[in-house]
């Protein structure tokens, strides 16, 4: 498979699943990355985050045109994922690509059977 090809799948199926969902682009773009482009393992993760948010951008400019969004309780999430990010920025540094994505592994199959049962 050409990368380019790998790279356009992983992109199509992130911004879908990402604008069907409101979130999500990023839990299968990685493993998307790393099994369709010839991303290093060490890079798949920092490169999801680069790929999703121009996607994010776009899901949010749809959701505002269609939804009423308390702005005050928006800023209260906003400081925590900001906070919350810087400190995964630094410990995803520490942790081996191995452990984050099976940490990931868990996060997605947890959101599965919660969504199912």
């Amino acid at each position: 498979m050409k990368k380019s090809v790998g790279f356009t799948i992983s992109g199509i199926c992130a911004g879908a699943v990402n604008g069907l969902f409101g979130a999500g682009g990023g839990m299968i773009l990685v493993p998307l990355l790393t099994w369709l482009t010839p991303i290093d393992d060490g890079e798949v993760f920092p490169s999801s985050v680069t790929i999703i948010l121009p996607i994010c951008l776009v899901s949010l400019s749809f959701t505002l045109q269609r939804a009423n969004i308390d702005a005050g309780t928006t800023l209260c999430y906003l400081a925590g994922s900001v906070i919350g990010g810087l400190l995964a920025g630094i410990l995803a540094k520490k942790i081996p690509n191995l452990w984050l994505h099976r940490i990931l592994g868990i996060f997605i199959l947890w959101g599965g059977i919660r969504y199912l049962c």
